[in-house]
């Protein structure tokens, strides 16, 4: 959940709508992936490719945009950067729908709200663009979070730091991709669909997936999972074009704040003393990160 396309000058309602519907979809998503929890990751991913296929196909159609996805597809070098993209968003996918089934949601959170502020080093780093003292406060107290959570636990936020590689990793690249984002996922998908199917046909070959041989809520929930993942892609990508860069700022910690409140008081996950310290710290970063955020927008 990251800017992946060039945000406007301007706020328009329409855009407003499209992010926000979509950092709400996000927020959520934990209790439909929680009522998957008895399905394995591998197999709610290979899913999540296959169903998505056709919605993302039907809104481009509807946009008339196929003709640009069909020039894309002669192209060896997109095609490369695309299957790129496309491992990384799976395994993003998988990290996740495993973490919200084995009760680590609290993890996914403290993930997507360090996703930003990975996104600004990544900047730094790969592209030399140049961090100010309220960035460099930020990153600095984040890391010191992801140490107070690695003592206390004894180990390193394996997920937290997973989502962040993941997602940080498939946004740089998805900036460098010469295509339009909702073209772009289609094609993300349609490169993963062999591999998805090949997924889904030997589990159910094997008796064991939840499709053909699962219950009817089993059936409709993996077939939801294409309108549940291409949903808020597609809003987000048409709604952050049109919010100046200030407001995505802000939007983008609804998402990660209601799957905090999820995981604490829906699933009830253990809010121990390390991440009552940890996830202060996040959000203080966070308003540090925002502040030299709106000043660098107001310049």
């Amino acid at each position: 959940m990251s800017d992946l396309t060039l945000p406007h000058n301007e706020d328009s309602p329409r855009g407003m709508a499209f992010a926000l519907s979509a950092y709400l979809l996000w927020g959520f998503m934990p209790i439909y992936m929680k009522a998957l929890a008895h399905v394995p990751a591998y197999e709610v991913v290979a899913h999540r490719v296959i169903w998505s296929v056709p919605v993302a196909l039907a809104v481009l159609a509807a946009l008339g945009r196929l003709s640009e996805l069909q020039a894309a597809l002669r192209s060896p070098k997109l095609l490369l950067m695309a299957a790129a993209t496309a491992a990384l968003i799976s395994v993003n996918w998988g990290i996740y729908v495993w973490a919200i089934g084995a009760g680590h949601a609290l993890d996914t959170a403290l993930g997507y709200y360090i996703n930003p502020l990975f996104s600004v080093f990544l900047g730094a780093v790969l592209l030399g663009e140049r961090l100010g003292r309220l960035q460099l406060a930020a990153i600095a107290l984040a890391v010191a979070a992801v140490v107070v959570l690695t003592v206390e636990a004894g180990r390193l936020p394996f997920v937290a730091i997973s989502l962040t590689l993941t997602w940080g990793g498939y946004a740089y690249l998805k900036k460098s991709l010469p295509l339009g984002p909702n073209q772009g996922f289609l094609l993300e998908v349609l490169i993963l669909l062999v591999p998805a199917l090949a997924v889904v046909g030997w589990v159910e070959s094997r008796g064991e997936g939840h499709f053909l041989h699962g219950s009817l809520a089993d059936q409709a929930l993996l077939f939801g999972t294409g309108l549940v993942t291409a949903t808020p892609l597609m809003l987000y990508a048409n709604g952050a074009k049109l919010l100046k860069l200030s407001t995505i700022g802000f939007l983008q910690y609804v998402a990660p704040t209601l799957i905090f409140l999820t995981a604490v008081f829906v699933f009830g996950e253990a809010f121990g003393r390390a991440e009552a310290i940890a996830f202060p710290m996040i959000w203080v970063a966070l308003v540090i990160f925002t502040v030299a955020l709106v000043r660098t927008s107001r310049r």
